[in-house]
């Protein structure tokens, strides 16, 4: 009886095909929702972010934020912009500013779901948020609950920014491999 051998390349081809096909039965999950940064707290809109640390050197055009400046967050989520609208869930987490040059932080945070089928599940972000880009992509780099294990990437837009206050609104999308 004959053997028969494999080649390097049928391998690798094998193996390749394993991949594509691992990669393919993954699902994309695709979440739309809006942040809201209180910075400074309004008429019945208390602060959700604080700031715990004041850093050293004034950023330019901005001197009231400072190179090392961190802030704590604990931001509601919604479906919608409206601060009325259905909430999600929480942002919760810090950013220090980590730009000498310009209004730029390092967002680590857990998106928290506090409603409808993803209750009680969270998500792991962490990236670089440069407030003045139009879109600024941050990793999802794991999570809990329907999410553990996920994957993907945020998408962040700002829907709405005062420039006193510091106050904002954030659309977040985001696209998740499980």
């Amino acid at each position: 009886m004959a053997k028969s051998k494999l080649s390097t390349l049928q391998l690798q081809l094998i193996l390749i095909s394993m991949a594509l096909a691992t990669a393919a039965a993954a699902t994309t999950t695709h979440l739309r929702f809006y942040m809201h940064d209180i910075v400074t707290a309004t008429a019945g809109s208390p602060a959700t972010g604080v700031r715990v640390a004041r850093g050293t050197m004034p950023l330019p055009g901005d001197p009231n934020t400072r190179f090392g400046d961190i802030h704590v967050i604990d931001d509601p989520l919604t479906e919608g912009p409206d601060a009325a609208s259905p909430a999600v869930g929480r942002a919760q987490g810090s950013y220090p500013f980590a730009d000498q040059q310009e209004l730029a932080v390092i967002f680590s945070l857990n998106i928290v779901f506090t409603a409808g089928k993803n209750n009680g599940s969270y998500l792991v972000v962490n990236g670089r948020d440069a407030f003045f880009d139009e879109v600024r992509e941050l990793a999802v780099i794991g999570g809990a609950g329907r999410f553990r294990g996920a994957t993907g990437y945020a998408l962040l837009r700002t829907h709405y920014f005062n420039s006193t206050t510091k106050n904002a609104v954030v659309k977040i999308d985001m696209y998740l491999r499980l």
